[in-house]
């Protein structure tokens, strides 16, 4: 019998979910490793008409023998180069996801079976026109390296230079699209059941984890990301960024010069060569920390296989698709939490703290200022060789987090960027100390924000914004005035904080209305008795003595209810 799901339509998402195939496939995977429990918590099969029953929920003997966070790994890299992606980014966040899991995700490959050359072939034909063999004067048709969005293959141009060049997998943006398609429906339905996860609001991480991976993806943009990073460096001879041929690339295509350098992670070759390891360490760690501090647009993987070293020491980094951004206020506000940190003031790092990230609902900043003063005191007294930034920037995310206070997602990239470069740098020195080489870096933006140029920039643009507004002012009220006369203006108010008089006010008039209605009550009573309208009891209308017997109830009861709220 074959296996079939349907799927009813959803009212956080308001989408009805067509790719049940692939939504199969993801719930087999999640069983087969042993997360049923998650899947049962999650009661997708409230959103399932049939066939969740079908699926075999016991974990195979020897993947039950593994930890849950190896479990995890292993089901990511199985359910492919989505959720890969997804393990890779999630293990940059230390707010919610536990040490031991992060170790875990660090671990995720994408190595994949290559695509066949036929393949190849029809991606140049479709966006180049041509098969590679017109285009270039050596192509190996055997990839080089084989990944979850596309491959490598070497070749060599028409006038004999050494390339390497990136084929996206076919249809991989329809794979991620359905992917993430699910993922939202699965964080939805996080929010909704998991309380543990609700102030991470996974249905957030999803969104911002589609926009990243939309972009790494479309390689015009890692081409972009190549040029603007080169224009950064053009004047410094310590980095070398590869040459890109644009008419040899575009969405779906990369072309790059080919890298002849060694692994920064290869530290046996490194010293056979003559590399200079304390300087590479250096260089590579000032550089990072130029570009986040500088220019705000940074390399925001730079592992060990992206960061390659050439002759004369000069460092050359690669794969631009994941590149960090932040502003200058970013930067500032992020230099001055630093600074406050090192210098103790309590207050001002609480501050800095609500500044660089986001919150929903109240926050204890008492609290918060006191845990962020114990956190203070673990490092006060340490050598400042002895500081790891890691560890100091692990600790902040888990302790905001734990106030359900949350970074903006770029700092999180900037935060991953400062941690790997760390690791690698204290691979080729132990004593690298990144918290030392940064500091110039953050006083350079501190000073940055006194000097005139600066000031007189600010001024000249209030300035600007207000001659604007003046310029504009006469025409907007023209506007409004004309749409008053035309009757096109609606104004709407909203109330706030008013919900207890709102519950005074209908006391209010509930007890008016009751009072009429005893009132009447009485003086209709009274009217019957005056009448003397049978039937009678002693010579009195029994109709008339029932109306005042109920007046005088209603009368006590009144008088009750006044005399329990503490009015008269």
């Amino acid at each position: 019998m074959p296996f079939k799901i349907s799927i009813k339509k959803i009212g956080a998402i308001n989408k009805t979910y067509r790719h049940l195939n692939r939504y199969q496939r993801v719930l087999r995977i999640l069983f087969k490793y042993g997360f049923d429990d998650i899947v049962e918590r999650l009661h997708i099969d409230q959103y399932l008409e049939s066939g969740l029953q079908m699926i075999n929920r016991k974990p195979r003997e020897q993947i039950d023998k593994l930890s849950r966070p190896e479990r995890l790994r292993m089901a990511l890299e199985e359910l492919g180069p989505t959720f890969i992606k997804l393990g890779q980014v999630l293990s940059t966040r230390s707010d919610f996801i536990p040490p031991h899991y992060l170790f875990e995700l660090a671990k995720l490959q994408d190595d994949v079976p290559p695509f066949s050359y036929e393949d190849v072939e029809g991606i140049f034909l479709a966006e180049m026109g041509k098969k590679p063999e017109e285009l270039f004067a050596e192509f190996n048709r055997e990839p080089i390296a084989a990944a979850s969005i596309g491959q490598v293959h070497a070749g060599v141009l028409q006038g004999g230079e050494k390339v390497v060049v990136k084929v996206q997998r076919p249809d991989i943006e329809k794979i991620i699209a359905v992917d993430i398609e699910i993922l939202s429906h699965i964080a939805t339905l996080m929010e909704r059941y998991l309380e543990e996860l609700q102030g991470h609001r996974p249905t957030s991480v999803v969104e911002e984890f589609a926009k990243t991976i939309s972009k790494e993806i479309d390689y015009s943009v890692e081409i972009r990301n190549i040029e603007r990073f080169e224009r950064q460096f053009e004047q410094n001879s310590a980095i070398y960024v590869p040459r890109v041929y644009r008419d040899l690339s575009c969405r779906r295509i990369l072309t790059m010069e080919k890298i002849q350098g060694v692994k920064a992670s290869h530290v046996d070759q490194l010293r056979t060569q003559g590399t200079n390891l304390p300087l590479v360490a250096e260089r590579g760690t000032n550089l990072i920390m130029e570009q986040i501090f500088v220019h705000g647009f940074f390399h925001a993987d730079p592992h060990p296989g992206n960061v390659f070293i050439l002759p004369d020491n000069v460092i050359c980094f690669l794969d631009f698709g994941m590149m960090g951004r932040l502003s200058r206020q970013d930067r500032e506000d992020f230099t001055d939490l630093v600074l406050y940190m090192v210098a103790r003031n309590e207050r001002k790092v609480t501050e800095s703290v609500l500044k660089v990230t986001k919150h929903h609902g109240d926050i204890d900043k008492d609290a918060l200022s006191l845990d962020l003063s114990e956190m203070l005191d673990r490092y006060l007294y340490l050598p400042l060789k002895e500081l790891e930034a890691g560890k100091i920037l692990q600790d902040l995310l888990e302790l905001v987090s734990r106030h359900r206070v949350y970074f903006k997602p770029n700092f999180y990239l900037m935060m991953k960027a400062m941690t790997t470069v760390e690791g690698v740098g204290r691979i080729l020195d132990p004593d690298l100390e990144l918290i030392k080489l940064a500091q110039p870096f953050m006083k350079k933006v501190k000073s940055d924000r006194l000097r005139l140029h600066r000031i007189a920039e600010e001024a000249g643009l209030t300035t600007s914004e207000y001659i604007d507004l003046l310029r504009d002012l006469p025409e907007e009220v023209r506007s409004i005035l004309s749409q008053l006369r035309q009757g096109r203006i609606k104004l709407e108010f909203e109330h706030r904080g008013l919900a207890k008089l709102r519950a005074v006010l209908d006391q209010v008039s509930n007890r008016i209305s009751f009072a009429i209605v005893l009132a009447s009550l009485v003086i209709g009573s009274s009217l019957i008795i005056l009448s003397g309208i049978p039937p009678k009891w002693h010579d009195i209308p029994i109709i008339g003595l029932i109306g005042f017997l109920l007046a005088g109830i209603m009368g006590f009861w009144l008088l009750v209810s006044i005399l329990r709220h503490g009015r008269m």
